[in-house]
C-alpha cells in the first residue's frame, strides 16, 4: 500500500515550492527552492501518473452499467489494471529515501591488508587490480595518490581517488573485509591459507561543511619512490600534509608537487567530511572504521576461493564461479544483486 497521507504532503510541497520559485525569480534567489522542486519533480509526475489510471479505472467501471459499451469497458478496464501496479512500484521506489552521498562524482578508496602478513598484502595488489580494472570498464578515472609496496609486491596500503558518474553508488557495495583462501606461491606444502583485505570508499560530503585551518596544518614535502624504494625521483615532489587537530595525515605521490597539494587537500577534507557526518549521524557508517572493522578473518563481506574458482559475497549469499573475471574487474553482476537486495529491503521497509 502507498501512503496516501504522504503522496497528499509532497503534492502540496510541490505546488508551494513552485509559488515560491515565481516570487523568488524576481529577486534571483531560486538556487535552494530549484534544488528540491527538481528532486520533487520526478516523485510529483509519477503521483499524477497514478492518480489518472485510477481516475480512467473509475471511468471503465462506471461504463461497465452501459450494456452498449460494456465490452469496451472490460477490454479497457483490464489494460489499465494491468498498467496500475508497474507505476505503483515505480512510485514506491521513488519514495524511497535517497542517500545524498549517492551523488558523489569523486571517493576515496583506501584498501589495507588485515590478517595473513605478506599474502594479505599480495591480496590488496590483486583488489587494487580489480578496482582498477572496474574503474576503466565504467569510464571513471582513478589516481593511485599514496601506496607503500612490499619487497614481495605487494602492499602494506593504496590509496586511490575516484571520480566519475555513479561512482560511490555502486561502490559503496565494496567496503568491509575481503577474504582469500588460496595457495601461497611461498607455500611448499600447497596448504591453502586464508587472508584478508580491508576495503574503505569515502564519498565527497558536499552537504557537510568543514573548514580547513591553515594553522592547522603542517605540510611537509618529501621524494617519492616507486615498489621497493626504486625509481626514486630526483625532485622533492610528494606531498605529506598532517591535519594537527585531529592527526590525520594524507599523501600524494604522484610527479607533480602542485597536483599533490590540491589532491591531499581534497582527500582531508573528505576524511574530515566523513568523519563529522559520522558524529551527525551515528546511524551511518561514514568512516573508515566503521566501514571495515578490525580486519579479523571472521569479519568478511566477500570471499575469493581461488582454488574453486568462486567468489561469495556473504551479505545475499551469492555465490559466483567467476573468479577470473570478478577479480579483472567483472563487478556488475555482483554489485547489481547487491543494490537490489538493498532496494528490496529498502521497499519492504516502506511497507511495514
Amino acid at each position: 500500500m502507498l501512503p496516501e497521507n504522504r503522496l497528499s504532503q509532497i503534492t502540496q510541497r510541490f505546488l508551494f515550492l513552485q509559488a515560491r520559485m515565481a516570487e523568488a525569480a524576481e529577486q534571483g534567489n531560486i538556487v535552494e527552492l530549484a534544488q528540491e522542486y527538481s528532486e520533487l519533480k520526478p516523485i510529483v509526475d509519477l503521483i499524477a501518473k497514478r492518480q489518472a489510471l485510477l481516475d480512467d479505472i473509475e471511468a471503465a467501471e462506471f461504463m461497465l452499467n452501459d450494456n452498449e459499451v460494456k465490452s469496451l469497458a472490460e477490454e479497457e478496464l483490464h489494460i489499465l489494471k494491468q498498467r496500475l501496479p508497474d507505476v505503483e512500484h515505480e512510485l514506491k521506489l521513488a519514495l524511497l529515501p535517497q542517500d545524498r552521498s549517492d551523488r558523489s562524482l569523486t571517493v576515496v578508496l583506501e584498501i589495507r591488508p588485515g590478517a595473513g602478513g605478506d599474502e594479505a598484502a599480495l591480496f590488496v595488489g590483486v583488489l587494487l587490480r580489480m578496482y582498477i580494472r572496474y574503474a576503466e570498464v565504467n569510464s571513471w578515472k582513478l589516481d593511485i595518490i599514496e601506496s607503500h609496496a612490499t619487497e614481495l609486491g605487494g602492499y602494506k596500503g593504496v590509496v586511490a581517488l575516484i571520480q566519475g558518474p555513479g561512482v560511490y553508488a555502486r561502490m559503496k557495495y565494496e567496503r568491509g573485509v575481503h577474504r582469500v583462501q588460496r595457495v601461497p606461491e611461498t607455500e611448499s606444502g600447497g596448504r591453502i591459507h586464508t587472508s584478508t583485505a580491508t576495503v574503505a570508499v569515502l564519498p565527497e560530503a558536499k552537504d557537510v561543511e568543514i573548514t580547513i585551518h591553515p594553522n592547522d596544518l603542517r605540510i611537509d614535502t618529501m621524494r617519492s619512490s616507486g615498489a621497493g624504494g626504486q625509481h626514486v625521483n630526483t625532485t622533492d615532489s610528494a606531498v605529506r600534509i598532517t591535519h594537527l587537530p585531529t592527526g590525520l595525515v594524507v599523501t600524494s605521490s604522484q610527479k607533480s608537487q602542485h597536483r599533490n597539494r590540491a589532491i591531499a587537500m581534497d582527500v582531508l577534507k573528505m576524511r574530515l567530511q566523513a568523519i563529522e557526518k559520522q558524529r551527525l549521524d551515528s546511524e551511518r557508517s561514514s568512516d573508515r572504521a566503521d566501514q571495515v572493522g578490525t580486519g579479523d578473518r571472521s569479519e568478511r563481506i566477500r570471499t575469493y576461493n581461488f582454488p574453486q574458482g568462486r567468489v561469495t559475497d556473504h551479505r545475499i549469499n551469492l555465490t559466483l564461479y567467476k573468479l577470473d573475471q570478478i577479480t579483472d574487474g567483472s563487478l556488475d553482476e555482483m554489485i547489481n544483486a547487491l543494490a537490489a537486495d538493498a532496494q528490496a529491503r529498502a521497499l519492504a521497509d516502506v511497507g511495514s
